[in-house]
C-alpha cells in the first residue's frame, strides 16, 4: 500500500496534541480496539491513518472534550451521521454536524443538580460521588440542599469513567489528587517566572500575554504528563519483563 498521504500513529499523536495535551498513543490504540478507528495496516503491521482518519479522530476527541460524549454515544452519533449523508465525501464528516440538545456554554457555565448526571454525562449518581469521596471533583449544595456538580467537572468525570473500564476506581485516584496538589507548586513558580519574562520591560499584561501564558501552561501539562507517562510505562514494562510475560 503506498504510504503517500498517510501517518503513522505516533505522527497523528504529535499533530494533535498541541489541541488535545491528553492524547497518547495508548488511547488511540484504544479507540481502536472499541470500534471507533479503524486505520490501514502496512503488510508488517504498521498502522497508517489517512487524513479521513485522521478527521474522525478529531471529531472523536472534540465530541469527548466539549460534549462530554460517553465513547459509546459518539460510536452511534457517527454511525449515524454517515448513514444519513452516504452521498457525501467520508471525510466530511465533523462534530460540528453532529446535533446535541444543548449548547456548551449551557453545560460547562452552570452547576447542574447530581441526580441528572446520568442524563447529562451518562454516569450514575453513585459513582459522581464516589469522585468527590475521593476528593477528585468537589459537590456544591444549593440553598434547598441538593448537590451539585460544576459542569466544568463533566469531562474529568467521563475520563475517570473510562478508568473504571480497567479496573481504576474513584478510590485509586486518591494519589493523583495527592500528587496534583503537591505538583500545583511547582507549576505555580514556573508559571510566575514565565509571566514576568514574557512581559517584558512594561510589566503590563496584554491579551496576547494571556494566550502564550495559557499556551505555555498547556504546553507544560502535555510535556509532564508525557514525562509521567513514559516513567509509568518503563516501570510497568520492566514489572511484567519480571514475571516473565
Amino acid at each position: 500500500m503506498p504510504s503517500t498521504g498517510y501517518l503513522t500513529i505516533g505522527k497523528v499523536v504529535k499533530r494533535l496534541q498541541p489541541q488535545y495535551p491528553d492524547l497518547s498513543v495508548s488511547k488511540v490504540r484504544y479507540l481502536e480496539d472499541e470500534g471507533l478507528l479503524n486505520p490501514s495496516r502496512t503488510p508488517g503491521g504498521y498502522r497508517l491513518y489517512s487524513q479521513r482518519d485522521i478527521k474522525r479522530l478529531e471529531s472523536i476527541l472534540y465530541l469527548q472534550k466539549n460534549r462530554f460524549l460517553p465513547l459509546s454515544v459518539i460510536k452511534e452519533e457517527l454511525a449515524r451521521n454517515e448513514s444519513g449523508h452516504a452521498s457525501a465525501a467520508p471525510d466530511a464528516i465533523s462534530a460540528d454536524v453532529i446535533s446535541l440538545p444543548v449548547d456548551d456554554d449551557e453545560i460547562t457555565g452552570k452547576l447542574h443538580p447530581i441526580d441528572r448526571m446520568p442524563e447529562l454525562v451518562g454516569t450514575s449518581v453513585s459513582f459522581v460521588r464516589q469522585l468527590s469521596e475521593a476528593g477528585v471533583i468537589t459537590l456544591k449544595r444549593s440553598p434547598h440542599g441538593r448537590d451539585l456538580v460544576d459542569g466544568k467537572d463533566f469531562r474529568l468525570i467521563r475520563v475517570c469513567d473510562e478508568l473504571q473500564r480497567f479496573g481504576i476506581g474513584p478510590k485509586n485516584l486518591r494519589q493523583y489528587v495527592t500528587a496534583a496538589n503537591r505538583e500545583s507548586a511547582m507549576f505555580e513558580q514556573a508559571l510566575v517566572v514565565y509571566a514576568k519574562r514574557s512581559r517584558g520591560a512594561g510589566g503590563e499584561a496584554t491579551d496576547e500575554g494571556r494566550r502564550r501564558f495559557d499556551d505555555a501552561f498547556s504546553r507544560m501539562l502535555g510535556l509532564t504528563n508525557s514525562v509521567r507517562g513514559e516513567l509509568i510505562r518503563r516501570r510497568v514494562g520492566e514489572s511484567f519483563k519480571d514475571m516473565g510475560a
